[in-house]
């Protein structure tokens, strides 16, 4: 955006701040990096720069109806703070939680709001990176210098998700939408609403409107993988009916749930048949035996080759069988004013249209990077572990998982960066660079995350924009928490692979 079409003209930065560390976002990542930062580093001066009015990122900006996490909260929450309610939390829980984390560890201090970073410069001169950034709340340009660039601003952009151009969609005379710009005017009630999509969006607004709406039916070009069950841990609820300590409640939970997701994934990929129909089991018992779970609830994919979101309690599927809700699996032809003429020739009747279609992937945050005057082109480096990157100085970031949740390997990567930290004090150097090392010059380059093994449609359309891979576990995100959980902590800082300066 220009500011100055905003009538804000942006003056040059008049002073530069200097921190030992630069967070980028207060997300779930940030406000954790942060967190380690006070414990693990002491002394560290640090800020995170956030661009929005508040902390959160996603559970901020997420505001349709029933927006709540597709983990559980025991793992997808910290590990140093325990979770004392139902796993799959509302938004609303989730910032109150992370509330707690700022107000409790003095983080509020640290955070700078409405600060949208425009460019990052590394000077191998000064082993500096420099940070330009607009305060958007009144206009005036900023500039800070950094040690070392922490990048938690998560994987997509917040202003915009993505929404694909059919054909017609001028012709429709209702209110089209999408759930991550979810406008507080749009009034559904006795509307019939259309919401395009198959994943955990699509699976939560669906239940949360139909008991308001005329209809609403779910259109999907094809299938998803649900996960059904109660939102509840029987165990935790008996630990905490015996008033076991909060603490090792959620470390006891946590654990569990760890190992059961482990015994889960590992079974998709060696019993994929007999993990498929466990689940459609598991849907086929909510929906009854008469409903076409074939058509509308077997995907065409093996299970977790794309995410399987939670339906906790089953609401979705309880809406369908109520027929407060219905599913149509069927390929969008186009737009009409009344509606959406499907491929089978079937008008699907709508006041509103929700595009419940997935994200628009954000590589770096769309800063503008560059190292020693050159452009920073970063699908041409290779990527360190998915933390760091073959010739970027002093920069770490935080990618999560997508068969667990996010929040466990932004913990790991607090405790690889502040380690680090620590190392380069230790050895008097300014400046870490990942770099190839003679063996790892020949070996063969692929993309950041294999199609075959995982394939959701905002990575299929960004992948080209990613890092390359190498066919070593040290060049590789391999996506396995079970396994770096052990093998991050044991990185060897004095390995090649790390140049220090």
């Amino acid at each position: 955006m220009d500011w100055t079409d905003a009538g804000l003209a942006v003056a040059a930065p008049q002073t530069t701040e200097h921190f030992d560390v630069l967070i980028v976002g207060a997300g779930i990542s940030g406000v954790g990096g942060a967190y380690h930062l006070t414990l693990q580093r002491p002394g560290t001066s640090f800020v995170v720069l956030e661009a929005l009015d508040g902390f959160g990122g996603t559970w901020r900006t997420h505001r349709y109806p029933g927006v709540r996490s597709d983990s559980d909260l025991y793992t997808f929450g910290y590990r140093f703070k325990p979770w004392r309610t139902a796993p799959i939390a509302t938004a609303a829980e989730i910032l109150s939680y992370m509330g707690e984390v700022v107000d409790e560890n003095g983080l509020a201090a640290h955070i700078r709001y409405r600060h949208q970073i425009t460019r990052a410069s590394w000077s191998s001169s000064d082993n500096l990176w420099t940070i330009d950034a607009t305060r958007t709340d009144i206009g005036e340009a900023v500039r800070f210098t950094t040690n070392f660039l922490w990048m938690c601003q998560g994987y997509y952009r917040h202003e915009q998700g993505y929404t694909p151009d059919w054909l017609g969609m001028d012709s429709f005379k209702g209110r089209i939408v999408h759930p991550q710009t979810w406008p507080d005017d749009l009034e559904y009630r006795d509307r019939r609403v259309v919401v395009i999509g198959s994943g955990a969006t699509a699976a939560t607004l669906v239940p949360a409107i139909a008991e308001d709406c005329a209809h609403v039916t779910l259109l999907q070009r094809s299938p998803t993988f649900f996960r059904t069950g109660r939102n509840a841990i029987e165990i935790a609820d008996e630990l905490r009916a015996l008033e076991i300590d909060e603490g090792w409640i959620h470390e006891i939970v946590r654990k569990k749930i760890l190992y059961e997701q482990s015994v889960f994934t590992s079974r998709a990929f060696t019993e994929p048949e007999m993990v498929k129909q466990e689940l459609l089991a598991g849907v086929r018992g909510l929906l009854g035996p008469d409903y076409d779970v074939e058509k509308d609830f077997t995907p065409s994919y093996l299970p977790w080759r794309q995410r399987i979101a939670f339906i906790p309690d089953g609401d979705l599927l309880q809406s369908i069988r109520t027929g407060r809700a219905s599913v149509v699996t069927d390929v969008i032809e186009r737009f009409e004013e009344t509606g959406i003429r499907l491929k089978s020739g079937k008008l699907l009747e709508a006041d509103i249209i929700v595009t419940a279609t997935g994200f628009n992937l954000s590589v770096l945050g769309d800063i503008a990077f560059s190292i020693d005057g050159a452009p920073l082109v970063f699908s041409e480096t290779v990527t360190y572990r998915g933390m760091m990157f073959t010739g970027v100085p002093n920069l770490a970031w935080v990618f999560g998982y997508f068969r667990a949740s996010w929040t466990l390997r932004a913990d790991l990567v607090a405790d690889f960066v502040c380690r680090l930290l620590k190392h380069m004090e230790d050895k008097g150097a300014r400046r870490v660079v990942p770099t190839l090392r003679p063996e790892d010059r020949d070996m063969p380059l692929r993309p950041w995350i294999d199609p075959e093994n995982f394939n959701p449609g905002y990575l299929m359309r960004g992948l080209s924009l990613l890092p390359k891979a190498g066919d070593k576990p040290e060049w590789r995100h391999t996506q396995d928490y079970w396994t770096e959980k052990d093998a991050l902590p044991a990185i060897d800082l004095d390995d090649p692979a790390f140049v220090y300066g």
